[in-house]
């Protein structure tokens, strides 16, 4: 098992409960919105998430959506959002925007769980051009079948 990491992290509002992992096998730990907000339909919304965090050297945030969250109308608009080490700074806010979809106005309350990090350790990559590569091509996206 590894050894924990000490992430620091500001809450804007001291009034909301700090990440959790819910279980004991959570991959991820829920954020909350610090705000109440009513994402209209066919309507892009962000919503503030009362923290900003300091990722440990070599590491970075995944934001996701909850698996849960399109059961509400709403779909993250971006799909995922990378929280790079140096976003950190005293006012950066971590914020996830989401997309209305239904024809129905959608709240989310204050407090409530809309969101879900992740803190995972990055590579960094040098590039080594090639002019040809050497495995076989496989014929694009979805090439192993549905079965």
């Amino acid at each position: 098992m590894s050894e924990e990491k000490i992430v620091k992290i500001k809450r804007v509002d001291k009034n909301i409960t700090l990440p959790q992992y819910k279980t004991k096998g959570a991959a991820a730990f829920d954020l909350y919105a610090r705000i109440d907000v009513e994402i209209l339909p066919k309507e892009l919304k962000y919503v503030p998430l009362n923290v900003v965090i300091e990722t440990p050297p070599g590491y970075f945030l995944l934001l996701v959506a909850r698996s849960s969250t399109h059961k509400k109308g709403l779909w993250m608009a971006n799909g995922i959002g990378i929280g790079d080490s140096d976003f950190s700074g005293d006012n950066d806010e971590y914020q996830a925007v989401y997309y209305n979809f239904t024809e129905n106005p959608v709240m989310i309350e204050k407090g409530e769980r809309i969101a879900q990090g992740l803190i995972i350790q990055r590579e960094t990559v040098q590039w080594h051009e090639v002019d040809r590569m050497e495995n076989k091509t496989r014929g694009g996206w979805g090439t192993t079948g549905i079965k």
